[in-house]
């Protein structure tokens, strides 16, 4: 058995189950199977069902598109466990569900109306009708859905000691920051909050706030490329010297400075005055993998050390 798991909107906590062979109409109009009274869901919007084990769902020709894995659908749609369906600013997630006595749909609104109450509790304290967990909603998905669906605002995400800001205008991210720390450079923040795996999201209002840099990529190319070096730093972190190590240039210095690019003699520079590699990967203007494989070549050639 399946189950809709609200995991952002109006809903979010809640479950919705599947029954096998019924549909469920979502939509605006008050006498559907599950309503979402909200501006970009159509009266009429999607309906999903279940036959033979397999669930499927279909745009009802929706002004604003259903979206199911950041894809917007153009017909029906095979859906499979942990796919995420966005619906105006709720995203349901397709989850199995353990068999157990069937639930009447008299509970099932109940239930999720407790879950809007407390939803609408926490919206009091905040602006966004549009929240949720990044244990839940991966970053790069979430930003995928919302490129898809061209939204406009800010993706505030709070972690455990850090905050950082996404600024998307229609779906596309232009600019970012962490901890309204903007001598990082939007680029670098970016690719740092896309690593990101805990903490909790809010989507705020557009801010008219200008920037004297903006990223031109489109947000799929700018997701593919910090993925990529994510994946790459993982393979080198654990040659890198630690948060806590000194790095240093070794006296005396035995390779020629000469043999380094200029690229690589500013690194050293930054090396000398800063002391760390935390410390290099803020100032440098590459991003952090580049920081950090050049830190790691200068270390096998001998130009610097770490203690």
């Amino acid at each position: 058995m399946y189950a809709l798991k609200f995991i952002s909107g109006k809903y979010q906590g809640g479950v919705f189950p599947l029954k096998p062979s019924k549909q469920v109409v979502i939509g605006r109009s008050s006498d559907l199977d599950m309503v979402l009274v909200e501006d970009m869901v159509s009266r009429k919007h999607a309906k999903i069902s279940c036959h033979d084990g397999r669930v499927l769902i279909e745009d009802l020709g929706s002004t604003n598109g259903t979206f199911v894995n950041g894809e917007k659908i153009a017909k029906a749609a095979r859906l499979k466990e942990g796919d995420r369906i966005l619906i105006g600013t709720s995203i349901l997630k397709l989850v199995a569900e353990a068999s157990g006595s069937p639930v009447d749909d008299q509970q099932v609104k109940q239930n999720l109306e407790a879950a809007a109450a407390a939803q609408a509790s926490r919206q009091t304290r905040s602006s966004s009708s549009m929240t949720g967990k990044i244990e839940e909603v991966p970053l790069p998905d979430l930003l995928q859905l919302f490129g898809t669906s061209k939204k406009n605002g800010v993706l505030f995400i709070k972690a455990k000691t850090q905050t950082a800001k996404i600024y998307m205008r229609q779906g596309k991210v232009y600019y970012a920051c962490i901890d309204d720390r903007h001598d990082l450079g939007p680029l670098k923040s970016f690719y740092r909050i896309v690593r990101w795996e805990e903490g909790d999201f809010e989507l705020l209002p557009p801010d008219n706030q200008d920037f004297m840099v903006e990223m031109e990529d489109g947000t799929d190319h700018l997701l593919l490329e910090s993925l990529r070096q994510l994946d790459e730093l993982r393979h080198i972190e654990k040659q890198l010297p630690g948060a806590e190590a000194a790095l240093e240039l070794p006296v005396p210095l035995m390779p020629p400075l000469h043999d380094l690019s200029p690229d690589q003699l500013d690194l050293l520079q930054l090396v000398y005055n800063e002391g760390s590699l935390p410390a290099v990967l803020d100032k440098s203007a590459a991003s952090d993998f580049e920081t950090a494989s050049s830190v790691l070549e200068l270390m096998k050639k001998g130009y610097i050390k770490a203690r």
